[in-house]
């Protein structure tokens, strides 16, 4: 699936969003980003889950250059990456000449898979956080390799730590209200993955005594 990532591929995406800059500009934003995203500290933020996304999201300009940029930077030690990747993601679209109105919807958009909590009527922002989101739905021994690839990214943490915040995630999750909005079959097999993970990470009580 990565060799579906190519600087034409997001230079399609700009032009159709409006960019009018010329074609080596765009070939070198894309060659950035597709450089980022094979930063040796991803391990399932990467390439793959970029090119995942994009199959997933469709020909929605706005949508796919969310998805180019939603993580362009990703620093497991970092607690603000989407915002940083928001505002990296509006300099190169910047230099690529794409209209400014396209821009400011694609930074909410990146900005939204912070928490991936949607709006009613948010199309794009329901296509980007279902596509996001995809790979909870996955079969139990793919979310597991998922979820070591994401654990692998933290290795700095503690176990203790890592559980604690593991979650913490996953409890946010399951409290949106939906997970999916255009996929919804894909809702009852990611609850279940995500109540199996919590259900891993909390200790089990002593039995009692006495």
């Amino acid at each position: 699936m990565t060799s579906l990532l190519t600087t034409d591929r997001f230079a399609a995406a700009a032009r159709a969003a409006g960019a009018t800059a010329p074609d080596s500009v765009l070939t070198e934003v894309g060659t950035e980003l597709i450089n980022r995203w094979s930063e040796p500290q991803r391990f399932y933020h990467t390439t793959e889950h970029l090119a995942a996304c994009l199959e997933l999201v469709g020909d929605e300009p706005a949508v796919a250059l969310a998805v180019w940029g939603h993580d362009a930077i990703y620093d497991p030690t970092a607690a603000d990456n989407e915002e940083r990747s928001a505002v990296l993601t509006a300099e190169l679209l910047t230099e690529c000449a794409v209209p400014v109105a396209v821009i400011e919807e694609v930074t909410r958009l990146i900005r939204l898979t912070a928490g991936h909590a949607v709006a009613p009527g948010d199309r794009n922002g329901a296509l980007l956080a279902d596509a996001d989101l995809a790979v909870l739905a996955a079969p139990w021994p793919d979310y597991v390799r998922y979820v070591a690839a994401v654990r692998a990214e933290y290795s700095h943490v503690p176990d203790d730590l890592w559980r604690i915040g593991r979650s913490t995630v996953l409890q946010s999750l399951l409290a949106l209200p939906t997970l999916y909005h255009h996929t919804p079959t894909l809702e009852s097999p990611a609850r279940t993955n995500l109540h199996r993970e919590l259900s891993s990470l909390t200790p089990t009580p002593p039995p009692p005594t006495g």
